[in-house]
């Protein structure tokens, strides 16, 4: 991005932080979609070509689920620079989530709190705009329960049975705070029951697709190992680590103690011990994507290093806006090739133990 697109950029941010900020989110969306937000279309290069559960990426840096949760604007996240995108997360029933005021910036620690409760139009709105999806573009989903669902467990397979035809893979999302006790089904006994009903909805699609599981950043080492052996039993293609944070250690700002999901930067260390832990416990054999407070090429560079396959971004585009995802992938590369890594792969764990 030149410098005047930049500056241009700033100004954007800044009014957009003038609005609520639900009300922002909606209206960086519309500019999205309207064609106002230059973007850079593919990047790659050979050291960040990767391919993750199967998946072939351009490269290793995903937009994490929440910012479209409609699936509204894949035409122009497909060209934003992204190597995958998940939309989502989309439950079998519309739903309103929870009353406002449910997203709140907290600018002094570059972080969010969000305590949304799975707001969407639900799966029949989802799969038609993914009938409709660009089909160059890597496209997950992530899959939810209705709040006031009398299966949740039953809820994931059902979103995944009726929008797969039409995803590169799907989440499991049962990591979400803002949802009252759907925490609960990362429970060994109640997780292995649900992932068997979404693998066998996968095994009856057409061409089964990847399947994720999004966990929490909060579990204790034996939650962790538990999960982790779930996950294998299961055949789960990979985990995502992690999901918002319940902890306020250290923040700062009138919004600090609001309830909700905490994400952004002060996830960033909480998030990255889960995750090297998580590599540790499946013994860099099962593919992870790391996600929680990136914002810098040298974060996602700290994720791959602590075993994260791929990586995800999404609060701090709050605060930079969409040319973060160049700036990243520029910089990833460089710090590869400094390394002397031919590509991700190579970089995949090699700092695990610091994290440890």
């Amino acid at each position: 991005m030149s410098g005047v697109a930049r500056q241009f950029e700033r100004m954007g941010l800044s009014a957009l932080h003038r609005l609520d900020p639900e009300r922002a989110h909606d209206a960086a969306l519309m500019a999205l979609r309207a064609g106002l937000v230059p973007l850079p279309g593919r990047i790659t290069s050979p050291r960040l070509r990767c391919e993750v559960a199967g998946l072939a990426l351009d490269n290793p840096l995903g937009l994490a689920a929440g910012f479209d949760k409609n699936a509204r604007a894949l035409g122009p996240l497909s060209r934003a620079g992204f190597g995958f995108l998940e939309v989502g997360a989309v439950t079998p029933r519309p739903q309103q989530g929870n009353p406002r005021p449910r997203l709140f910036r907290l600018t002094e620690d570059r972080g969010v709190i969000n305590r949304f409760g799975f707001n969407n139009e639900g799966m029949e709105a989802a799969a038609a705009r993914l009938a409709a999806r660009p089909k160059d573009a890597v496209i997950g989903l992530n899959l939810g329960a209705n709040k006031d669902s009398t299966d949740r467990a039953g809820d994931f397979a059902r979103v995944l049975a009726h929008c797969g035809g039409n995803l590169d893979f799907a989440t499991v999302n049962v990591s979400s705070p803002n949802t009252e006790k759907l925490r609960d089904l990362q429970g060994a006994e109640a997780l292995a029951k649900l992932l068997e009903g979404v693998m066998e909805a996968r095994g009856a699609l057409r061409d089964p697709i990847p399947v994720f599981l999004k966990i929490a950043p909060d579990l204790s080492d034996g939650e962790l190992s538990e999960i982790a052996d779930v996950a294998t039993a299961a055949g789960v293609s990979g985990i995502i680590a992690t999901n918002t944070t319940l902890a306020r250690e250290g923040l700062h700002g009138p919004h600090a103690s609001e309830a909700g999901g905490l994400s952004g930067a002060p996830l960033f260390e909480r998030s990255t011990r889960v995750l090297a832990r998580l590599s540790q416990l499946t013994q860099g054999d099962m593919p992870l994507i790391g996600v929680g407070g990136v914002a810098s090429a040298e974060q996602a560079y700290e994720k791959i290093r602590a075993g994260a396959h791929a990586v995800q971004v999404y609060s701090a585009l709050v605060y930079e806006g969409m040319s973060l995802v160049g700036r990243i992938l520029h910089g990833l590369d460089a710090l590869l090739e400094r390394d002397g890594f031919a590509n991700v792969a190579e970089a995949v764990g090699r700092g695990r133990d610091a994290w440890l």
